[in-house]
């Protein structure tokens, strides 16, 4: 399966699944169509959403203020929008064990 990209008119949208209260803090691959990112903070008081937030930003080299959570505040499966990127940046930018596979959507 390759990872759902959605373009936007100002960024990108993308389904997400958290594992929270993981040993390390990182984007560890797909889950259907969803990037599976794992975070050592619990999902208490919006500490996952802000420890997600905080690691696509590093990984993106964006500014976390670019990057909103749409849906799934409280649940494990969120819809994350990146404004001011386009899909081919964000594919350069995850992990290259993603690469492949988020190019495979890009071109269906």
């Amino acid at each position: 399966m390759a990872l759902n990209i959605i373009p936007r008119k100002n960024g990108i949208e993308f389904s997400a699944i958290i594992q929270p209260r993981s040993s390390k803090n990182k984007i560890c691959g797909l889950h259907g169509k969803s990037l599976k990112i794992r975070l050592t903070s619990p999902p208490v008081d919006g500490e996952a959403n802000k420890m997600c937030i905080k690691l696509l930003a590093k990984v993106l080299s964006v500014s976390p203020s670019r990057i909103i959570i749409v849906s799934g505040h409280t649940k494990r499966n969120k819809i994350i929008h990146i404004e001011g990127i386009n899909t081919p940046e964000f594919i350069k930018k995850i992990p290259k064990s993603l690469q492949a596979t988020a190019k495979e959507n890009v071109d269906d």
